[in-house]
């Protein structure tokens, strides 16, 4: 047989074939989530205010992170399953389609940047220097975001051939880059100038662009599976189709986190707070996102390593393999929870404390008061969390991503925010249980879409 027809995602022995597969991308996601959360630390020991700005505009990278990353995970899906199907002309064309795709969704976002950043930042503050800080963060990282959009596509695309050392060599490469570039930009370190905010946001860009060139380089001058070709491609119709089947649902999935932060910092702005008690909630929101994707981007790298070889072995319908990937899944998953909920349970000060200001005292003790409690409360609902992201990743990778944004719908927006803004009638501190109660619901919805499918779908393979 062909090498290609021995791919190791429908031969090889499963615990050492998926650990190989997810390591990669486990270690490249949290490399991904450190320089998050020292952008973040950065930042806010150059002001509180500064801290606030970032934290408000969270809400619009997050849809654009799903964009980038939910148009990159249809594409994934289609090349993954196309390859276990031996159709190798049709996941040469999504390839070919998924650059393109990445280039139109970077065209949108240069629009957004230029017109909704300032007037989204107002929502939520009348302080003058947060609104101009937050809102020239947003316009640099939306305007100049081509370097995700391409760079992303590229790590997918090469993922789903099961290649994951590339793909985790460049997410660390724009990691690591991005943490240098920082404090430099942020400060005015040596030569540099000192541009607060703005300077963390070109840290970040900057990091981007220089992953897009190095996996453009290697996707197109190393040979893989797949192969890339511009000359006479044309979109197809049905190709489209089967993307957006996943894309779709998988950027409504991502962006509804999106919706959902702006509601709890809406939830925040229309409490009964003092000025300070409502920028250090919106503060310790924010941080707390920061300091769970330390958590949760593992389980989304595990995710990276478990779809593909789903959705290549319900391609070459071998349903044995298939289940044994998902069993896998919430194993490591739900052990990679577990030691975060001890993580946010024993130590939260200490983790707060990473955030606090070098100079405004009285700000860090407002910061704590009212973020322990919320690190506690929320982290309840991690080890559910694991479950629920790895049946998404199971519903996206056999093609019916639908499933996986319906779970997100009924978590973020139809559980989540009417119980956070019941339980905010009783205190801010009990908002915070609208977490955990949004996870018993969606893996309640997750494990009916899996015996759904069991019985439908999955016991004809």
């Amino acid at each position: 047989m062909s090498e290609l027809s021995q791919n190791k995602m429908g031969v090889k022995p499963m615990l050492p074939l998926l650990m190989g597969m997810s390591l990669p991308a486990m270690l490249s996601m949290m490399i991904q989530a450190l320089y998050n959360v020292v952008d973040s630390i950065f930042v806010a020991r150059y002001s509180p205010d500064a801290l606030q700005a970032v934290s408000l505009a969270y809400p619009l990278q997050i849809i654009l992170i799903s964009f980038a990353v939910g148009t990159a995970v249809g594409v994934n899906s289609l090349i993954a399953r196309r390859l276990g199907a031996k159709n190798y002309e049709e996941a040469n064309n999504a390839a070919t389609t998924g650059l393109v795709l990445a280039v139109i969704d970077w065209l949108v976002f240069l629009v957004l940047g230029l017109t909704v950043s300032r007037p989204f930042i107002s929502l939520f503050t009348s302080n003058a220097e947060v609104i101009k800080d937050g809102a020239g963060y947003l316009t640099v990282v939306l305007c100049v975001s081509f370097g995700m959009m391409i760079s992303c596509m590229g790590e997918k695309i090469l993922q789903s051939t099961g290649n994951m050392i590339i793909p985790m060599i460049t997410q660390m490469l724009g990691a690591i880059v991005n943490i240098i570039f920082d404090p430099l930009l942020i400060f005015g370190i040596g030569f540099f100038p000192r541009l607060g905010v703005l300077g963390a946001a070109i840290a970040t860009v900057f990091g981007q662009i220089c992953s897009m060139i190095f996996i453009m380089v290697i996707l197109f001058v190393r040979k893989h599976d797949v192969k890339i070709r511009f000359k006479g491609f044309r979109m197809q119709k049905m190709t489209l189709k089967n993307i957006y089947a996943v894309s779709f649902p998988a950027i409504v999935m991502q962006s509804i986190s999106s919706v959902m932060i702006s509601g709890i910092n809406a939830i925040i702005s229309m409490a009964d707070l003092t000025v300070e008690y409502a920028a250090a909630y919106i503060s310790a929101f924010g941080i707390y996102f920061k300091l769970q994707s330390f958590i949760f981007m593992p389980v989304f790298g595990l995710s990276q390593g478990v779809s593909p070889i789903i959705g290549y072995n319900y391609g070459a319908r071998n349903k044995k393999r298939m289940y044994q990937a998902f069993r896998l899944g919430v194993i490591i998953a739900g052990a990679v929870m577990a030691a975060g909920t001890l993580l946010f349970q024993l130590a939260p000060e200490w983790l707060l404390s990473l955030f606090e200001s070098e100079e405004n005292v009285a700000a860090n003790a407002l910061l704590a008061e009212v973020g322990v409690p919320m690190l506690r409360i929320i982290s309840i609902s991690f080890i559910m969390a694991a479950v629920g992201i790895m049946f998404s990743t199971l519903f996206q990778a056999v093609g019916k991503g639908f499933y996986s944004m319906t779970m997100s719908v009924l978590r973020q927006l139809v559980v989540l925010l009417p119980a956070a803004y019941i339980l905010s009638k009783i205190n801010m501190t009990a908002t915070w249980f609208s977490f955990p109660i949004a996870e018993v619901v969606c893996l309640i919805i997750g494990i009916i879409f899996f015996v759904i499918l069991r019985k439908k779908e999955f016991s004809k393979l």
